[in-house]
């Protein structure tokens, strides 16, 4: 229950003005990694991966007792303590002096979005009122959130190139206040839910599982997989694991409820949207890399290579929307992930000297348009035939497995890259001559395995999901829910 809502506009715009700063963020502080990799003299790029792993996991882990926190202590008071938490975190990560320090800043920003992202879309989900109405607030509220990622690749460069990487946190410091004060004016208060215990060791397992295991992933290139170091942080993950499993099946109201699982298009779903991110994720950490260590780009100029992806999604999310109805959205989900590989693989041949209409656009536009229908198409049909209550489960899920996702899969690539980069530097005694060469083989086979992740995603799809052609009350159902999933994919 919510009090009245006297100015519905305006409150809408303040909640999607709090998940524009979220997404702006992610895309914001991609464009910045190489300066900041010098500014703090960073020689590893599985370090410099943390920058965007420690949000990714924070975020995805906590994402779901953000959720049930707000509908314990109400989605307004959640709203306004995750604002807080993330403007505060973003602007000590301004004024960090290390690379550590900065990324202890990017975890507690991740929790900061993990507590507001589910309120925010909550209170859009009560205030607005089921069918046009809705649709039409979600259709803002997506375009919105959309266009934080095109502004963020662009606004990340400028202020990089002409300010200081730093300010790349701090523009979320006035977005915040301003979103505050605003919440408090315009956005209605909710009542809390029935008390109910926190599943707060569920989390803490979890989160704890999937740091330990990119933890361990990260290590290896330099510490071996046979060290000491790894093998325990590998063990540790496998042990946190269990204990959430076993958690999960004994507490009354746990974080996930393993058996939602059960449903193959569930089960398939969640599976295809830790893959894809997987898959993604990497392209833009390297592809940034790329342009400015490689090629040469300005920040500025490496922000608007980006833009395409973001169009390109915005674009095809927006046709196939109204197309999907006409055509078996499994057969959509068996070919996008194989566009994206195609982009992949294309992206793979990526040389030293490369044009970037021939040789990076290309790859772009097919990697976007492969996520954008797999986005789309996902959502929909994970969510068809399910209750209202269970669609919000599942979508915090989905989101949930993207940022883990990605954070794994940059994982995996770090170290294929990292991996080849150092062999092809000793072959040649560490010629720094060659240096730009060897990166660039390092990256060619990272994007070849993250075509891989792509592969599997289309196979998952096609032993796993079970589809039928789409009804318009499926549409409906999938527009009601793609605003909380937008914010994850990658580019967006």
């Amino acid at each position: 229950m919510i009090e009245k809502v006297k100015h519905k506009g305006w409150a809408l715009a303040v909640l999607a003005a709090a998940q524009f700063m979220v997404v702006l963020d992610a895309t914001i502080v991609n464009v910045a990694l190489p300066v900041i990799q010098k500014s703090f003299n960073v020689t590893a790029d599985s370090q410099l991966q943390w920058i965007v792993t420690a949000y990714a996991l924070m975020f995805g882990g906590f994402l779901l007792l953000g959720g049930r926190l707000a509908d314990l202590f109400g989605r307004r008071r959640l709203f306004l303590a995750g604002t807080i938490v993330f403007a505060a975190a973003s602007l000590l990560g301004g004024l960090t002096q290390n690379l550590g320090q900065l990324i202890v800043c990017r975890s507690i920003q991740g929790l900061g979005g993990a507590l507001l992202a589910p309120a925010a879309l909550s209170l859009v989900l009560t205030m607005f009122k089921e069918g046009p109405e809705r649709n039409k607030a979600l259709g803002i509220w997506s375009m919105i959130a959309a266009g934080g990622g095109a502004v963020g690749l662009i606004l990340g460069g400028i202020l990089t190139q002409y300010a200081s990487w730093r300010w790349t946190f701090f523009i979320n410091v006035p977005i915040a206040v301003l979103v505050w004060f605003a919440a408090i004016r315009f956005v209605p208060r909710s009542l809390p839910g029935h008390k109910q215990r926190l599943d707060v060791t569920g989390a803490i397992a979890v989160t704890g599982s999937l740091m330990s295991l990119v933890y361990a992933l990260a290590k290896a290139p330099t510490a071996g997989w046979g060290s000491s170091t790894v093998l325990g942080m590998l063990a540790l993950s496998a042990l946190l694991m269990v204990v959430f499993i076993m958690n999960e099946l004994r507490v009354p109201a746990p974080l996930v409820r393993l058996s939602i699982f059960k449903r193959r298009n569930v089960a398939g779903g969640n599976l295809l949207q830790l893959l894809m991110p997987a898959s993604m994720f990497g392209m833009f950490f390297y592809l940034s890399i790329y342009l400015q260590h490689i090629k040469g780009f300005s920040p500025t100029q490496a922000g608007f290579a980006n833009v395409p992806f973001t169009l390109m999604v915005v674009i095809v999310a927006a046709v196939l929307s109204k197309k999907i109805t006409k055509i078996n959205p499994k057969i959509v989900l068996v070919t996008a992930p194989l566009v994206i590989t195609a982009g992949l693989f294309y992206m793979a041949r990526l040389p030293v000297d490369s044009n970037y209409w021939t040789d990076i656009l290309p790859a772009i536009i097919l990697t976007a348009s492969g996520m954008a229908a797999v986005f789309v198409t996902t959502t929909m049909v994970v969510t068809s035939g399910v209750s209202h209550e269970e669609s919000g489960v599942i979508s915090g899920l989905l989101n949930t497995g993207q940022q883990v996702g990605g954070a794994i899969g940059l994982a995996v690539l770090t170290v294929v890259s990292t991996t080849v980069t150092k062999h092809d530097l000793a072959a040649l005694h560490g010629d720094r001559a060659a240096v730009p060469a060897a990166m660039v083989h390092g990256f060619q086979r990272g994007f070849v395995v993250a075509s891989l992740f792509a592969i599997a995603g289309s196979i998952v799809v096609a032993l796993v999901i079970k589809t039928h052609k789409a009804t318009a009350a499926d549409v409906a159902q999938e527009a009601e829910t793609e605003a909380e999933a937008l914010p994850a994919a990658p580019g967006v």
